[in-house]
């Protein structure tokens, strides 16, 4: 009888470990997918830093969505905000965590490869919408900063849910090729958000706060 009751519990701990470890365990998606190792390594350390000229390399990426579009000439503002800003992250929008739909992915470049990422991922190619997402902490205020975007093709950008800019039209990706007004980055989180939409074409974005001269602004951490 002890025997059977010994059993008994030994199972019973293996059926609440397991299933425990096994929701810990994240998929690893450069090992999954090696096509992304040139463009994207998974994150390790815990908060990272802008890169050298200013770039937020870590961002968490939403499997895209299907938007068929022959042509990029229809991204005029209007069309943006139809199909772009659509509430996603607004109200009570949760920062989406790595797993799922969404991962969370550091860029070798300075520019995030988006059309590189739905091909190696088997997601697609073109004609469609990627949401991004990146969680910065300020150390302390920094005044006069814009957040500035280079995107491939149309883009909308936000900052704690509320408008930064757009980038509309059929363009190619160019560094701070729009910067948003002057703000305060205050002492604290902070959450970024934008939406790419890519037509038959390329598709890729950098992103990065500059200050009033057009310097790199730094003193923050990208999270994990």
């Amino acid at each position: 009888m002890k025997y059977i009751v010994k059993i008994m519990v030994l199972l019973a701990c293996l059926t609440l470990t397991f299933p425990a470890d096994a929701r810990k365990k994240k998929v690893d998606l450069i090992e999954k997918y090696p096509a992304l190792a040139p463009y994207f390594s998974m994150p390790v350390e815990e908060a990272v830093q802008p890169d050298e000229l200013g770039f937020i390399r870590r961002w968490t990426l939403m499997e895209p969505i299907e938007k068929p579009n022959p042509t990029n000439t229809v991204f005029v503002d209007s069309y943006i905000r139809e199909n772009l800003d659509t509430g996603w992250n607004k109200g009570d929008f949760k920062v989406p965590q790595d797993g799922g739909a969404w991962h969370q992915l550091d860029s070798k470049l300075f520019n995030v490869k988006l059309y590189r990422y739905a091909v190696g991922t088997g997601a697609g190619r073109y004609g469609l919408i990627f949401r991004a997402v990146t969680v910065i902490e300020v150390m302390e205020d920094i005044e006069n900063v814009r957040l500035a975007v280079g995107s491939n093709s149309a883009s909308m950008w936000w900052i704690d849910g509320e408008e930064a800019l757009i980038l509309s039209g059929d363009r190619r990706m160019v560094m701070d090729d729009g910067a948003s007004k002057r703000i305060t980055l205050k002492k604290g989180r902070h959450v970024i958000t934008g939406a790419v939409i890519n037509g038959p074409g390329m598709s890729d974005f950098c992103v990065r706060f500059i200050d009033e001269k057009g310097n790199p602004v730094n003193g923050y951490q990208i999270l994990k």
